[in-house]
């Protein structure tokens, strides 16, 4: 296939596994026959047989692909890193594909003995499956080098929940590697509520290993979308999404046109009508402790014409298990919705101010341009000035005009 410059883009609501992969890939255009006659070089065909069929996941369809174990999972075959190593580099596959490869073994086999406490090349794979994690991986990175891919990016990743059958026993899910290969990347993770295992560490590997960037949809033209399908039976579609397309030659996929930045974020809604105004106050605090980034009410019109509120809560994602467990402690909801979401922020930093009464923090937010810095918003913090105003008996809004009077005479003019 023809090389071109293209961006591609993981969707992994219900996570992600070596052989959704492989099923994105095969469902957007990666013909099988190129996957199963590079992977020959391996000489490792005799293990396993390579199928795919298409499947339907709540009603929508998706590619398969299946890994057939021919050894009846004899571990016998199970290989350390140099002897997988060595595999793929006598394997003459394309160089872009064996320097992914190479890249992703070293990465989980680094992940699994740190969990293990031994070195790289000492780690058994059999734990991910040998055979299965050697055609995975290396027809991913196949695939992946046919679609002529230069930049790939993933979304925050799902953490799942109970517990997986392993060599050592039960494991708790996030499995041990899967949280250190988290933990090398600093990669976004949140809850969506399903406990099962999500996130293998094949997958993991693959996308902490590939991926540039974790996060929200890049601007792109879509050209293709591949649909990869797991294994389990969800609650909502268990299904990878492939997006493949051009990067915004308008838009800088890693910034919005204002000199922002952008995070993932969870929304937490629910409306209610029953419930103490005190007590809204209090939970407001409490979901503060816990990790909250805003929380706001709204007046609501509700069934049989209640009046009531609709409480939204923002945090980041790895708190909003937290944040949850709160609203349904401290107030009577019996339902709260989720969202995982983008915002565009502005830079921000906190400045200090000398006022006649005392120090006020500040906190200013803008962007910062190629040319001069642009201030957007300048706020003196509400705690220092109610502070200043009480020890000196002077109305809060005095205060608050001092610091910005004196902000603009330090910083402004500098």
């Amino acid at each position: 296939m023809e090389m071109m410059n293209k961006l591609a883009y993981l969707e992994c609501p219900t996570g992600i596994a070596g052989d959704m992969c492989l099923g994105a890939l095969v469902d957007i255009g990666v013909p099988l026959d190129y996957l199963i006659s590079q992977l020959r070089g391996l000489g490792i065909e005799q293990e396993y047989q390579l199928r795919a069929e298409k499947v339907h996941r709540n009603g929508q369809i998706a590619t398969k692909v299946y890994v057939v174990d021919l050894d009846h999972h004899d571990y016998a075959h199970a290989r350390h890193l140099p002897e997988i190593e060595a595999l793929i580099q006598e394997a003459k596959l394309p160089p872009q594909a064996s320097a992914w490869s190479l890249k992703v073994f070293r990465q989980l086999a680094v992940a699994e003995g740190e969990v293990h406490g031994i070195a790289p090349e000492k780690v058994h794979f059999h734990e991910v499956g040998a055979t299965d994690a050697i055609v995975d991986i290396v027809g991913t990175c196949l695939g992946l080098d046919w679609l002529g891919i230069n930049k790939l990016n993933c979304s925050a990743l799902p953490t799942g929940g109970g517990t997986v059958r392993a060599t050592h026993g039960q494991l708790p899910v996030p499995v041990p590697a899967v949280l250190k290969l988290w933990e090398s990347r600093q990669v976004p993770v949140y809850s969506n509520g399903i406990d099962k295992e999500l996130v293998t560490p094949t997958g993991a590997a693959l996308a902490v290993s590939l991926a540039s960037n974790f996060g929200g949809l890049p601007a792109m033209t879509v050209e293709r979308l591949g649909l990869g399908a797991g294994s389990h039976r969800l609650p909502i579609p268990n299904m990878l999404r492939l997006w493949i397309g051009q990067a915004s030659e308008t838009t800088n996929y890693e910034h919005s046109t204002n000199d922002t930045s952008l995070e993932t974020i969870a929304v937490l809604e629910t409306q209610i009508d029953d419930l103490s105004p005190q007590a809204v106050a209090y939970t407001f605090e409490i979901l503060f402790e816990a990790g909250a980034v805003d929380v706001f009410t709204q007046g609501i019109g509700m069934k049989k014409s209640r009046l009531g509120i609709l409480l939204t809560v923002i945090c980041p994602p790895q708190k909003l298990v937290a944040c949850e467990t709160v609203l349904f402690r401290e107030t009577t909801t019996l339902g709260i919705r989720r969202q995982i979401q983008q915002r565009a922020i502005l830079q921000r930093e906190i400045q200090q101010v000398t006022t006649p009464l005392g120090t006020v923090r500040v906190k200013v937010a803008g962007s910062d341009s190629s040319q001069k810095p642009l201030i957007a918003n300048v706020q003196p913090e509400y705690e220092d000035c109610a502070q200043l105003a009480r020890q000196h008996h002077q109305p809060w809004r005095v205060v608050h005009q001092m610091a910005l009077d004196a902000w603009s005479v330090q910083y402004q003019q500098e």
